[in-house]
């Protein structure tokens, strides 16, 4: 009975160690694409920074608006669309 209960013992504890290996290898594989993940992000984040852009460029002239002349608004009427 003895031997019994020690070959149980050592089989579970064989197949625990098994599982733990293998749980250890699918968590060192995730770790690694989640690192490739931030190197990525971190390669494209140097892209979508602000300060690399210059919007002066499309600012409006304050004093070409004047300049812009108002168009009348007719009376829209969505019947005459269809």
């Amino acid at each position: 009975m003895r031997k019994l209960l020690l070959l149980t013992i050592v089989f579970s504890a064989s197949l625990f160690a098994s599982d733990t290996d293998e749980r250890s290898m699918r968590t060192q594989k995730q770790i690694q694409k989640e690192i490739q993940k931030e190197q990525k992000y971190a390669q494209e984040q140097t892209f979508y920074q602000t300060k690399d852009y210059d919007f002066k460029s499309a600012e409006v002239n304050p004093d070409s608006i004047d300049s812009i002349p108002d168009s009348e608004m007719d009376d829209f009427d969505m019947d005459d669309v269809y």
